[in-house]
């Protein structure tokens, strides 16, 4: 007989602003390899069918089901039960519009950082269909693979104290992108035109360095030298201007 466990989850309604947020608990018996993606799919088919939150793939691959588990923002599908103590306290990940319960809108939010950031190669060379693929070296393409492994969770962006305070700030994420594009060889933006993108205060020089971007990420991307690859790299930019 596994453990009980008692799940404290805010439960709010953003379309029933007259109820106040509140934490509901939830006792269930722990089973072996649970995850807290499976106890929230229990609560849900056996206690509370109305209990809001997200999921997709259930691997850690698609972001979906990003929350504060204990004040830490990760992914429910990716933590074990056994992990964590009797009392699990669940709520939403702050910065991100709310939804409802555990639910917040990440989507919109990632899809205006990819506008603002103009997350898309920008080149003179003309589409040619009947081209061979651009060469690039070992460690070009690594580079790029290892900016491109974000999931878009918003992990990074929960437990970000600057994006916590200022709506405008690119994030974690956003310099990630940033990056990945710096590193790609097909890409023939100047330093300048990137430095109007990311080297100000709502980008790069925003930062106000706790790092807890590169300790909450569920990918183990490496933010912390991706943010000072790119400060490196508009802080000269800077100068030159």
């Amino acid at each position: 007989m596994g453990r009980q466990l008692t799940l404290h989850i805010l439960r709010y309604n953003p379309d029933k602003p007259e109820v106040k947020p509140y934490l509901q608990p939830f006792k269930l018996e722990e089973e072996e390899r649970m995850t807290l993606f499976v106890a929230l799919n229990k609560i849900r088919e056996e206690q509370d069918p109305t209990l809001q939150f997200d999921f997709v793939c259930r691997a850690a691959i698609c972001g979906s089901c990003g929350m504060l588990i204990n004040g830490k923002p990760t992914l429910a599908c990716k933590t074990l039960t056994k992990d964590l103590p009797n009392e699990i306290t669940l709520m939403p990940l702050p910065v991100f519009q709310m939804l409802g319960d555990l639910s917040v809108d990440t989507g919109t939010w990632f899809r205006e950082l990819n506008i603002k950031t103009e997350a898309w190669i920008k080149t003179e060379k003309k589409f040619d269909p009947t081209a061979l693929e651009d060469r690039m070296s070992n460690d070009e393409a690594l580079a790029i693979y290892e900016a491109d492994r974000c999931i878009e969770c918003g992990c990074c962006i929960g437990g970000c104290a600057t994006a916590n305070i200022n709506p405008d700030f690119l994030g974690a994420a956003g310099i990630n992108r940033v990056a990945r594009f710096m590193v790609d060889p097909r890409d023939e933006r100047s330093e300048a035109e990137y430095f109007e993108i990311v080297g100000t205060g709502e980008g790069v020089f925003g930062c106000v360095g706790l790092m807890a971007c590169d300790d909450n990420c569920p990918m183990e991307i490496p933010l912390q030298e991706q943010l000072a690859y790119v400060r490196r790299k508009m802080a000269l930019a800077g100068i030159k201007m």
